[in-house]
């Protein structure tokens, strides 16, 4: 299974940059042993259209086209369901189990996803009712993929 994590706008250099970059390089050496190919990460720009719905839609297009063909897609939003980290860990082996070919997590800029791609998405997770920085979101969800990996192959890094 191919993982991305596609995210409208781009980092800068900083501590938000070293912290994705752990998360993405611990994913990244235990992927192979839960049968997941290293992660992709895709930055797409955000839009400059003067309108919030415009901009969303733009970038709805481009997300849409670096999709892969088929495979899951998991968005983020404030209003998505909760998840434990064990729970997000059987979804991940339940895919890989099914022969789901992607997983797609994307993140959304700053006014948030088009209703379009949420509505195409196979799982809207949200890591609370706060809204959160689109640059926290992608820590949170590469974090989240790593403890997925460690709870797959039994690491000790998640405790209960």
């Amino acid at each position: 299974m191919k993982v991305s994590l596609i995210a409208v706008g781009r980092l800068k250099s900083g501590p938000e940059r070293q912290l994705c970059d752990r998360y993405a390089e611990r994913f990244s050496a235990t992927c192979r042993a839960i049968g997941v190919q290293d992660i992709r990460i895709l930055e797409l720009p955000e839009s400059n259209q003067r309108r919030p719905d415009d901009r969303m839609a733009e970038e709805a297009r481009t997300i849409a086209a670096a999709l892969p063909e088929s495979g899951l897609l998991i968005t983020f939003d404030e209003r998505g369901s909760s998840m434990t980290s064990p729970e997000f860990a059987a979804r991940l082996r339940q895919e890989r189990e099914a022969g789901t070919a992607a997983l797609s997590l994307v993140i959304g800029g700053p006014d948030g996803l088009a209703p379009s791609l949420r509505q195409r998405a196979g799982l809207v997770l949200s890591f609370g009712r706060l809204t959160l920085p689109h640059q926290m979101v992608r820590a949170l969800a590469l974090e989240q993929l790593y403890r997925a990996a460690t709870i797959l192959t039994g690491h000790p890094y998640h405790r209960v």
